[in-house]
């Protein structure tokens, strides 16, 4: 894989089995991100064509600038934009059904390694944790403005974090002091309430619920799940791949109550034991796929 992919996209296998039902028209990539899954299916089906939504200017960027993905621009059209706007674009695309659809959702490891995008704990930068940097809300803006039951709610929803109320209660005492900036003072006051238990610290679900939070996620997920069966040509398909019980059970009841979609895989897929010990993000990886019926 180029070193250009800031991570190994996963379950390539698992995606090109269940997702490629036909070897030319429309494919959507939901969430391109570097691009890792789209390169792969494109080497491997001549035929086909890519429509790659992210709404991170980065990976705007990253498109532009990757000779292995420039190979292919004629056959990628890069839509800026939330993949919950998906039917939105291909109508004006006058693409009314595609063949295919891919999401690899949550943050991507260049996102969490850019010490600028305040993703990670592990940063002295400010909180920030937009994926559209075009965006006004910031995590910075949550932590510091709203209420404390609104940041406990926050982190109980999207965190399931049994420790929320008191977690809320340490921030609003400590931005009296001033303001909390950066990724490393919101994790020390976490730390100030909740102790370690192994190797994950004990900030990781108040990240990844201002993340969700300020990104609109679930919000997000829910209106692309929605608008599946208006975009997916009959007989094919969409493949959902999830990181956390949150999203996983989303995608799991929608598919479940859809009228016109077909579960493919009755029982969840996960990554080989090969691909986890090489792959580690792979590890709570779950892909669930759909097919249109008529």
């Amino acid at each position: 894989m180029d070193e250009n992919f800031y991570h190994l996209p996963v379950m390539l296998n698992e995606i090109d089995q269940y997702l490629i039902t036909k070897d030319t028209g429309y494919y959507v990539d939901c969430t391109f991100g570097g691009g890792g899954h789209s390169l792969y299916l494109l080497n491997k089906y001549n035929g086909i064509k890519i429509i790659a939504f992210d709404q991170d200017t980065d990976s705007l960027k990253r498109f532009n600038e990757n000779p292995e993905l420039q190979k292919f621009k004629d056959r990628i059209i890069f839509c800026h934009d939330n993949f919950r706007n998906i039917e939105k674009n291909l109508n004006k695309l006058n693409i009314p059904k595609v063949n295919g659809l891919l999401a690899d959702l949550g943050v991507s490891s260049k996102q969490l390694d850019d010490k600028t995008r305040g993703f990670s704990f592990n940063s002295d930068d400010v909180l920030d944790m937009r994926m559209n940097k075009e965006q006004e809300l910031t995590a910075y803006t949550v932590v510091n403005t709203f209420s404390k039951e609104n940041l406990q709610d926050i982190f109980f929803k999207y965190g399931e974090e049994s420790f929320s109320k008191q977690i809320a209660q340490k921030i609003v005492e400590e931005r009296v002091k001033g303001n909390i900036k950066t990724c490393n003072q919101l994790k020390d006051i976490v730390c100030k309430v909740k102790w370690a238990k192994g190797k994950i610290n004990p900030a990781t679900k108040i990240f990844q619920a201002l993340r969700i939070y300020v990104n609109d996620e679930l919000g997000s997920l829910q209106e692309m799940l929605n608008s599946i069966s208006n975009v997916l040509d009959t007989g094919a398909r969409a493949a959902i791949l999830t990181y956390h019980s949150l999203e996983d059970r989303i995608v799991k009841q929608t598919f479940k109550d859809a009228k016109n979609l077909k579960i493919i895989n009755k029982k969840v897929i996960i990554a080989t034991e090969k691909e986890m010990k090489e792959n580690p993000r792979s590890r709570s990886a779950k892909l669930r796929v759909v097919e249109k019926e008529l």
